[in-house]
């Protein structure tokens, strides 16, 4: 284990104020276990896959893109998070929120209104709503901001209450005052098994010697490998804090680096895709956003994610780097098999460019068996250009029917050229029913992914007409 200077702390991370060394903590050990192994037993871990929030903890993070210099505190699934990651960094547990005798105003607002009922759920509940609490230029308190914590005990009336009647954090609030500095700067790690490199450069050159290596950001999709499936990493390499994959320009081209979390490329596109402004509210829950990053999303190529289909609609491209240079590929290109892609050993992600000017008609619809927080059984994004009533560019990306997202190519030919009509919709929803290789799964049948399709298309027209 070593920092890699001898003047520079030991690796560790500062809990509730005091700074707590991470010592032998393995790689695989996530925030939640070394917290709890710590005495700090608020946070629960209940689905250990980052669905139920009772893990949640807060963390002291950069502002959002265009805010400013300051931080924020910042909620996130501790389940899935490796200790390892949040070396130097400042994390806020439910007990250090507030004391039996001196409750924070999020806990004293939850106790009044019964907002606790078993328990379990509550300490991940408190830091949830006290990082929205917190949240710079908050007026009213968005519920989506505790959209990830799930209440067993069915208790959402007192806890939604409890949010509405929480009013603005006094000026001498020391979590408040706290958000006017700025957040820990990522620093270098090394720990037995786990890697923080300072830049791209060494994360090339440690992928290019051990090109076995799995490659984390957020680690909402290999934290669940590691608690639910036992797997386990010879080298772990964190890239989520490369400066090189945290640029976002808009220009000739929307570039996005592919280690900006989904809530930071949200706020700092500001609804200026708004196709992707569809994407963000359905894309798992907050919690989930403020560590899913767009390149780890792209980068596990799953055939049911949701920005794929959204973004092949979009025609962006991938910049894949490497040791030897930069190269683009369109991810119309990029997925090659079941979770399968043309990106070679040694590669990452370092950006994803979305073509200007945007298409005039775009729309994103997810099925899923809930409305929210849900996997999507089909996934379609379409983005359309209309010109004096005629369809003279149609393109549309599919997930959840076949083994990676795909183009609807057979749908777009069937729309451009032809008026921008009911009929035309009609034969272009019958031609989109047949896209893909759709099957059976626990999700939905092959039968009914096709079905959805079809309707997509349809309900996209009834609405924009």
């Amino acid at each position: 284990m070593q920092r890699g200077e001898s003047d520079v702390p030991e690796p560790h991370i500062t809990v509730n104020g005091r700074p707590r060394a991470l010592g032998a903590t393995p790689a695989h050990t996530n925030v939640l276990d070394f917290l709890r192994g710590l005495g700090l037993t608020g946070a629960k871990e209940g689905c250990a896959e980052g669905e139920c929030g009772a893990c949640a903890v807060m963390v002291a993070r950069p502002e959002m893109p265009g805010d400013g210099d300051g931080s924020r505190w910042t909620p996130v699934n501790a389940c899935l998070v490796p200790a390892a990651a949040l070396d130097g960094q400042e994390v806020v547990t439910a007990e250090g929120l507030g004391r039996p005798d001196a409750l924070h105003p999020v806990q004293a607002e939850l106790a009044q209104r019964g907002g606790s009922q078993c328990g379990y759920c509550t300490p991940g509940f408190v830091c949830s709503m006290a990082a929205e609490y917190y949240r710079p230029g908050r007026e009213d308190f968005d519920l989506h901001a505790i959209g990830g914590n799930l209440c067993r005990c069915t208790g959402y009336r007192p806890i939604r209450d409890a949010a509405a009647a929480l009013g603005a954090a006094p000026a001498d609030d020391p979590f408040a005052t706290r958000c006017a500095s700025a957040a820990p700067a990522s620093v270098p790690t090394r720990i037995d098994g786990f890697a923080r490199p300072a830049d791209l450069a060494e994360a090339l050159a440690l992928l290019a010697e051990h090109p076995e290596a799995t490659v984390v950001a957020g680690s909402t999709d290999w934290g669940v490998e590691v608690n639910l499936r036992g797997r386990r990493a010879s080298h772990v390499v964190a890239v989520d804090r490369l400066p090189e994959l945290r640029q976002l320009s808009v220009g000739d081209a929307i570039e996005i680096g592919a280690a900006l979390t989904l809530s930071e490329v949200e706020a700092g596109l500001g609804g200026s895709v708004p196709l992707l402004e569809q994407v963000w509210p359905l894309f798992a829950s907050r919690l989930i956003r403020n560590g899913a990053t767009i390149g780890g999303n792209l980068g596990t190529a799953s055939p049911i994610g949701d920005l794929a289909p959204a973004l092949l609609a979009l025609e962006a491209t991938l910049v894949l780097a490497s040791a030897g240079g930069d190269r683009e590929v369109a991810l119309a290109d990029y997925f090659t098999g079941y979770r399968e892609t043309v990106r070679r050993p040694g590669e990452l992600i370092r950006s994803v460019r979305i073509p200007t000017p945007l298409a005039s008609h775009t729309t994103f619809r997810k099925i899923s068996k809930r409305r929210l927080d849900d996997i999507s059984s089909v996934a379609v994004g379409a983005a359309l250009d209309v010109v004096d009533g005629t369809v003279v560019r149609a393109r549309i990306g599919l997930g959840g029917v076949a083994a990676t997202p795909i183009r609807a190519l057979a749908t777009e030919a069937a729309l451009e050229g032809r008026v921008w009509s009911r009929a035309t919709v009609e034969e272009a929803a019958t031609v989109m029913a047949t896209e893909g290789t759709p099957i059976d799964d626990q999700r939905a049948s092959a039968a009914y992914r096709s079905a959805m399709l079809g309707n997509a298309l349809r309900a996209w027209w009834e609405e924009a007409r």
